[in-house]
């Protein structure tokens, strides 16, 4: 087994002052990366607060939104091994994961083995409902235990290991929707808009290369875990918390308001809870504040939820989202 990362010891941290490095190494990302990705604040800030609330991020939007260049910008904006994996229906486990293979050395032939391209720090899983469900169920198992064995060997994976995978939700002919119960992997869901007339102009004067090369580091490997540390430690008053789990219940048949009841078969698991809480710590960490509050809760509550949610028949006839749903959620609360 793999040493064990070197863990960021917090205990003499002066919590003002590791406060107030997050927050400029954010307006500082925030400016490098949104000058890059021109059009797309919104998406920015929600990957920042999946990277310092410790998630998984999953996009969806049509191809040639940008989503490619977010993750190489990100990755040198923070000084991290950026990987790319495209998925397609011949994709199989050990193409992401890695094998043992036979190597010719010196001493002679060995068996050693050769890791995956898992194996960065932060990795772009492009598309990943074009791969079989095999081929998800080891991405997500990887993700979640942040680890992989192989042949009786536990391999780690970071810390920090950043997932951002994209769902295309066009030619969704030969493709394999993520299953609910997989896509609770991940942390948050985000919707990448199309630009509009303006953002298009402005596109249009965007040199990837240049500009990717133009990018300086804004924090190092051992910054991110110091902030990634200082975000678990959020206080959240136990009011706020009984908001956040008074809103995750209503999303229960049973407890949901009456005009959205018939259009749920499932909803949010303790695991959206729990992520609603890491990625509202976050959010108030990213304004310059040391505590999380309701607002917190309830402007992520969307993007923590929505690919949590089980959608009944009556639902999709009546082409009910769970953005809808959500949001008689929020508004009996």
């Amino acid at each position: 087994m793999n040493a064990p990362a070197p863990q960021v010891d917090l205990s003499n941290a002066d919590p003002e002052a590791v406060a107030g490095e997050l927050r400029e190494a954010v307006l500082a990302l925030r400016s490098r990366v949104g000058g890059l990705v021109v059009g797309q604040a919104g998406v920015v800030d929600g990957l920042l607060t999946g990277l310092l609330a410790d998630g998984h991020v999953l996009l969806e939007g049509v191809p040639g939104l940008g989503k490619t260049l977010l993750v190489k910008a990100f990755g040198r904006a923070l000084s991290l091994s950026a990987g790319r994996i495209q998925f397609t229906p011949d994709l199989m486990p050990a193409d992401i994961l890695g094998g043992r293979v036979l190597q010719d050395t010196p001493g002679g032939s060995q068996v050693v083995f050769e890791p995956g391209p898992i194996f960065r720090e932060l990795v772009l899983a492009d598309e990943i409902n074009r791969a079989n469900p095999r081929t998800q169920a080891a991405l997500l198992e990887a993700m979640a235990e942040r680890q992989v064995t192989l042949a009786g060997t536990t391999h780690s994976l970071g810390p920090p290991f950043f997932v951002l995978a994209t769902q295309n939700p066009v030619e969704m002919e030969g493709t394999y929707p993520l299953p609910e119960a997989q896509a609770d992997r991940f942390l948050m869901s985000i919707t990448v808009p199309p630009p509009d007339r303006e953002t298009l102009l402005q596109i249009l004067d965007v040199q990837p290369g240049p500009g990717l090369l133009a990018i300086e580091p804004v924090l190092d490997r051992l910054s991110l875990l110091r902030c990634q540390a200082h975000v678990r430690g959020l206080p959240m008053a136990r009011q706020v918390r009984e908001t956040l789990v008074d809103l995750v219940v209503r999303t229960r048949p049973e407890h949901a308001p009456a005009a959205v009841r018939p259009y749920l078969r499932l909803g949010a698991s303790p695991r959206g809870a729990q992520g609603l809480l890491a990625a509202a710590r976050a959010r108030a960490a990213m304004a310059g504040r040391l505590h999380a509050t309701a607002e917190d809760v309830r402007a992520l509550a969307a993007s923590i939820l929505r690919h949590r949610l089980l959608l009944s028949f009556a639902a999709r006839a009546e082409g009910v989202t769970a953005e809808a749903v959500l949001d008689a959620v929020l508004a009996a609360g």
